[in-house]
């Protein structure tokens, strides 16, 4: 909802002044351009600022040009921004002699949002195609597109603020740069083949070539025989290979010690893609978003698509899969034999994305074929998203690239509020004004380098979006490294909140609730308030607290938290419950396929 405040109008020779502020997502998505090019469009003149709170305008004009101005600014808004509020107040008449885009100004600890990383536009995508500085310029972006939060080091979004500021523009881009009717125009990461970050191929640790040509070429023939390739992206590293293969994808599964999880899939273009799976119109809006996510679709039934290998989804009905979003992905796609590759984190299980590039090379350059760097630094880790549409509605399992660090709006003031999160699949969240801003996937904080990705991307959000902490959140579960981290973070007061209703009031908070209500929590384990762990729970809760009013009666958890790992343990757990010794012979598959050892194990255990 959009808030308009206007104050007594003032006249002199039919003209007024205004002062507009907008909040939102309005900073690095082209705003300004295209607040220059509607001021121009309704002959108005003033001037627009990137402030670290808002973006502020003043114009001045007549009546019909202020309300086109403003009819403009509701709807014709470029791709990626968001408006959350505008202000509108007359102020003393000033008649400006033209419209300007002002340097940035740091007002104050308020801020203004950050944009995800956007996919490539069509305007870059054909850019690279014509001779020039950007023919296959793998780094092509504009205002419109291209990396954001994963580049950007503090605010106001500005490319002395970002990890482009090593990278000297060229005459050719200063100029564009500076041009206020030109589509880079303060488009921050804006560089071309003469002066912007570059690819490198490294065969066995050693660099072979910075042609971009070259390196696309020799990795395209590697997929395609067969081998796997690290690729430096956006937000980290990727492993890849050709996901129609199958000995590939099973030599990647040994690379990354990953038993049956399965993998994301980057096909070459949506055409190529509904060859393997149903697209309806939502998940394919989903695909072809700036955003990019990976979607889990339901596989077209064998028979009536081509093979997809076995050990790619472990026989799965659902298969992970995304588009290219980088100007890379398109390039290699055009050299490549086969529609689709595995894209997965570039890391071991358990452990976060890598981003540096020393790393790259120590822990991937014996065990795979080729590695491709390039040598922009990632100031801000992110994995690849995953949603699923539900119901014709976008659900996000892991949120990250392409959405973090836009925050969740929320009905409540969450100022000051850090909350720590839970063990498994972590994410935190920070609370400024009515704003929760979720971190990115952080993952399981079992490992060293995954703690200290966690530790460190708290202190970035804290200092990035200008945070003054005076409440930490945790969960009850006193073993959680999320939890010691949340109780030994400062000299703060402590909330702990059982897990599950923690669960049920991020329901409510999505959708603006803030009465009693009856939430029904099927979210595996979580510490109790009786000591026990708790799980499939039916609360009776508002925010403040909550009355468990009935739960499925308690039962052996089979190696505590291995259980969560390996689900078979619950049902051999719940099997023997009800049948004794006799569930062994139960004619069921799950009970058929399971080891007698592993049984006689899990059954000792209960």
């Amino acid at each position: 909802m959009h808030t308009f405040t206007v104050t007594a109008v003032h006249h002199e020779m039919s003209k007024r002044s205004v002062r507009i502020l907008v909040t939102g997502l309005v900073q690095g998505v082209g705003f300004r351009p295209f607040i220059f090019r509607i001021a121009g469009r309704f002959g108005l003149t003033g001037w627009v600022q990137n402030t670290n709170e808002n973006v502020t305008i003043e114009l001045c004009g007549s009546d019909n040009g202020l309300r086109g101005f403003l009819s403009a600014l509701e709807n014709d808004v470029p791709p990626a921004a968001e408006i959350e509020d505008i202000s509108i107040e007359d102020i003393d008449y000033h008649q400006f002699p033209e419209f300007t885009i002002r340097g940035s100004n740091d007002l104050s600890d308020q801020i203004t949002e950050i944009s995800p990383d956007i996919a490539v536009c069509q305007e870059c995508l054909d850019d690279m195609k014509e001779p020039g500085r950007r023919l296959d310029y793998a780094f092509v972006n504009c205002t419109n597109c291209g990396p954001r939060f994963t580049v950007v080091r503090d605010l106001p979004y500005d490319r002395a603020k970002t990890t482009m500021n090593s990278f000297k523009m060229c005459p050719d881009c200063n100029a564009e740069y500076y041009n206020v009717t030109d589509r880079r125009f303060h488009a921050q990461p804006v560089a071309c083949n003469a002066c912007g970050p570059v690819y490198e191929l490294y065969i066995g640790g050693r660099k072979v070539t910075e042609n971009i040509a070259v390196i696309t070429e020799q990795v395209a023939h590697m997929i395609s025989d067969g081998g796997i390739v690290l690729i430096k992206g956006l937000g980290g590293m990727h492993l890849a290979c050709n996901a129609l293969e199958e000995k590939a994808v099973d030599r990647l599964r040994s690379l990354k010690k990953r038993d049956g999880k399965p993998f994301a899939v980057m096909f070459r273009d949506i055409e190529s893609l509904k060859q393997y799976a149903i697209v309806s119109d939502s998940e394919e809006k989903s695909l072809l978003s700036w955003r990019r996510p990976i979607v889990l679709l339901e596989r077209k039934d064998r028979g009536t698509s081509p093979d997809i290998p076995g050990n790619l989804n472990s026989g799965l009905n659902l298969l992970g899969v995304m588009l290219p979003y980088m100007p890379l992905h398109y390039i290699l796609f055009e050299k490549l034999t086969t529609p689709a590759i595995v894209l997965t984190s570039g890391n071991f299980s358990d452990e976060p994305i890598l981003t540096d590039n020393r790393s790259a090379l120590v822990c991937f350059s014996d065990k795979t074929d080729a590695i491709v760097l390039h040598n922009r630094q990632i100031a801000n880790r992110t994995d690849d998203s995953v949603v699923r549409i539900i119901g014709g509605t976008e659900r996000i399992f892991r949120r990250s690239r392409g959405y973090v660090p836009a925050p969740v709006r929320t009905t409540m003031n969450t100022e000051g509020i850090i909350a720590f999160g839970a063990e498994l699949s972590n994410c935190f969240c920070a609370g400024k004004g009515k704003k929760a801003y979720l971190s990115q996937h952080i993952g399981d904080l079992k490992l060293f380098e995954t703690t200290r990705f966690y530790e460190e991307t708290v202190e970035k959000f804290i200092r990035l979006f200008r945070l003054n902490p005076s409440l930490v959140a945790t969960d009850m579960h006193p073993e959680y490294y999320s939890t010691r981290a949340g109780l030994n973070f400062g000299d703060f007061p402590v909330t702990m909140v059982q897990h599950h209703h923690a669960h049920i009031a991020a329901c409510m908070a999505e959708h603006g609730l803030d009465r009693k209500v009856i939430g029904v929590a099927f979210d595996g384990t979580g510490y109790g308030t009786d000591g026990n762990i708790w799980g499939s729970e039916f609360l009776i809760c508002d925010f403040n607290d909550f009355m468990r009013a009935a739960h499925y009666e308690y039962i052996p958890l089979p190696g505590g938290d291995a259980a969560v790992e390996e689900p078979w343990r619950m049902a051999v757990s719940w099997l023997y419950k009800v049948f004794g010794n006799r569930f062994a012979g139960l004619e069921i598959p799950l009970v058929q396929r399971l080891d007698r050892e592993k049984i006689d194990i899990i059954i000792r255990m209960t």
